[in-house]
């Protein structure tokens, strides 16, 4: 484990102090779960659901470019060709 020093607002500071008082963890504790939640790795659901969703676009005939396009409405880029 690595020691670092950070700079906090005072509003941070607060939640941090409350929270800690909250659940009894130390500030250390709160702000390394905090930087997992973040920035780790997907967690067991939420890679389950990225594993579930993988291939979702399958069975369709578009690409994601050419559904989105479907979508759009008028000829803002017509006009810009024209130009």
């Amino acid at each position: 484990m690595q020691r670092t020093q950070i700079s906090l607002t005072d509003g941070n500071r607060r939640l941090l102090d409350d929270e800690s008082k909250r659940s009894g963890k130390s500030l250390s504790s709160l702000i390394r779960h905090a930087v997992d939640q973040t920035y780790g790795r997907p967690s067991g659901d939420l890679a389950a659901r990225i594993r579930a969703a993988a291939g979702a676009w399958a069975d369709r005939e578009l690409d994601g470019e050419e559904y989105v396009e479907s979508l759009r409405s008028g000829s803002r880029m017509d006009a810009v060709r024209e130009r």
